[in-house]
Order: C-alpha cells, then structure tokens, then sequence
C-alpha cells in the first residue's frame, strides 16, 4: 500500500512538472565606469574609476490550462559589484489570454515599459546621462527590493497586443495596508498609460503618461517618443519628457527634457555606433545640454561595448565593458 501511494505520488508530481514551463534568464556584465570628480569628492578621497559588474538572473514559471488560458510568475535574483550577495526581488503573478495580459505585485509599469524611453542609452552599460537619468521620477519593475516602509506596495497592470498596437496601463499603491494622510507627500497611488506602434519595422511611435510618479503628488510625467529607420542599417529618433513637479517641493523638478538620437551599423554587420544630444531646462544646470556617443560590437551571443558622455553638471563620464545575455 505504501510503495502504491508513493508511486501515485510521484506520478501527480511528474505531471505537473512536465504541464509547467520553467526558464532561467538574464545576463551578466564587467567593466569600468569612469564619472569626473566634483571638488567636494576630490576633497574626501573618492576614486573616479570603478570596475562594475551584474549578475541578473530571472526566474519564469508558466503554465497553461486545458481551455487556453495561460498562468505565470517571475521573481528575479540579482548582484551588483559592492553588494554581499545576489538580492530576490519582490514576485509577479500573471494570467494571459487572447492578447490580453494581467499582471499583480511587482509589476512592470506603463512608463518604465514605453518602447523608446530608453532609446537614447548608449555602451555595455546602457546608461544615458541626457536623456532617461532625467526622465522623471516614476515607479517601476523592482529588479531587488521595495525601499524600507514599502514592503506591502502592490502593483496591477494589463497590457493588450493587437497587430502592431501595444497597449499598457498600470496602477500602483505604495502601501496597500495603510491609509496616509494626503499630507505625507509621497504616498499618492500611482497610475500609468503607454501606447506603442510599429510600422513596417521602419516607423516606431511611442506615448506614455504618468500621474502621482512615484506616489509624489502632482508628479504627472508626460513622454512622447519616435524613431524612423532611414535605412535598413541606419535610425534616428526624437525623445522628449515634461514633468510638472514643482521646484519648491520636497522632490527638485527634473526639468522639460528633448533629446536627438540615432545609431549606424557598419559593413560589417557587428559594429554599432550610437550617439544623442539631449536639452534640458532645469534651473539648477550648469549647462542646458548633454551629449553621448557610444559603440557596441557584437561578437555573438555577447557584446563589446563603451560610452563617452557629459551631463548637465557639465561632469564627463565614460565606460567600457562587455554583456552576455543567456
């Protein structure tokens, strides 16, 4: 009777592992990351140089049910260089069907989610001191853990897929368990909207808006984005970001930001040459405009690559590195 059970057991067991799908992904990346002294940072000994490194790793859990409707999660492990040791993130449930997605927890959000906000970052390291460092303050997908106080924020979003149209809609409450007063500042429920089309693999479109960024009252972040291939191994793009958060609140405004944009493929099919210029009229910059140019060179599975930039505290910054992704 006993082996009987523990074979019935073990048969249970083995059916749903093999109904289940399991993944692990991710990507690792080395190098240095050059960023100039102020004054003050000279004075206290601070090193300019760094060698930076990550280790991502996702783990993805899906299943499908007999009437086509499919179940997931993720939950992420990561380490970067001056940590003790790899963090895991917050989870994230979701369900799917007929082009409808829903996620809840740790969700990915509209902004954070918009297919060319980012489209400025340039190297391995895929940093933009123009552009996305400026872009905001917004909630995002959580890749360690929620800020000390945040433990029991919660996230919803659905996202909707027809043809070349993505659409994203997300909400998050900082701390579902408590009720703040409208006074706290930074406890304001989160809500988010991104639209995204393609054209021919040749036009891409991008809007995005936010309201309560970050849970900062007033925060409304508003992103409106557009990248033409004017040849098959050539792009240019057009970014621009306003934020109406006030200079004299608790959280500085980060300014009306608009960035110019391109990359070119050599030959050679492995060699990509990046680069942007980016204004932004924020009151406490020492200069209106940044810039950036960056290479990337595909050996195959994993990439060289490297950036030289200037931000609006008219600081250079440079990096160099390699990224593989598996």
């Amino acid at each position: 009777m006993k082996k009987a059970l523990i074979a019935s057991t073990a048969l249970v067991l083995t059916a749903g592992v093999a109904a289940a799908d399991v993944t692990i992904s991710g990507y690792g990346r080395t190098g240095v990351i050059y960023y100039e002294n102020t004054a003050a940072q000279d004075a206290a000994g601070l090193n300019e140089t760094l060698v930076a490194s990550r280790l991502r790793m996702n783990i993805d859990a899906s299943t499908s049910t007999d009437s086509g409707v499919d179940f997931g999660a993720r939950f992420r492990l990561q380490w970067n260089q001056g940590e003790e040791g790899a963090v895991a993130n917050p989870g994230k449930l979701w369900i799917s069907a007929q082009g409808l997605t829903v996620e809840v927890g740790n969700v990915d959000t509209a902004m954070d989610n918009s297919g060319l906000i980012y489209a400025t970052e340039l190297g391995a390291f895929d940093r933009s001191v123009g552009f996305s460092a400026v872009a905001g303050n917004f909630f995002a997908y959580e890749p360690q853990y929620y800020d000390l106080g945040y433990q029991d924020r919660v996230g919803v979003a659905a996202i909707y897929s027809i043809d070349n149209l993505k659409l994203r809609a997300s909400y998050i409450d900082p701390d579902q368990k408590h009720d703040y007063a409208a006074d706290a500042g930074v406890d304001e429920k989160e809500f988010g909207l991104v639209a995204d089309y393609t054209w021919n693999d040749v036009l891409e479109l991008s809007a995005a808006a936010t309201w309560n960024g970050a849970g900062i009252d007033g925060n409304d972040i508003f992103f409106l984005g557009a990248r033409y291939a004017v040849m098959e191994n050539a792009r240019v793009g057009l970014n621009y970001v306003t934020t109406n958060d006030e200079d004299d609140t608790e959280y500085a405004s980060v300014g009306d930001t608009i960035a110019l944009y391109g990359d070119y493929t050599l030959a050679d099919g492995r060699t990509n040459i990046e680069a942007y210029v980016a204004n932004n009229n924020r009151d406490s910059n020492e200069t209106d405009n940044a810039f950036g140019i960056g290479v990337n060179y595909d050996l195959g599975g994993a990439r060289l690559g490297a950036s030289l930039q200037r931000d609006y505290a008219e600081n250079v910054t440079a990096d160099m590195g390699v990224r593989f992704d598996f």
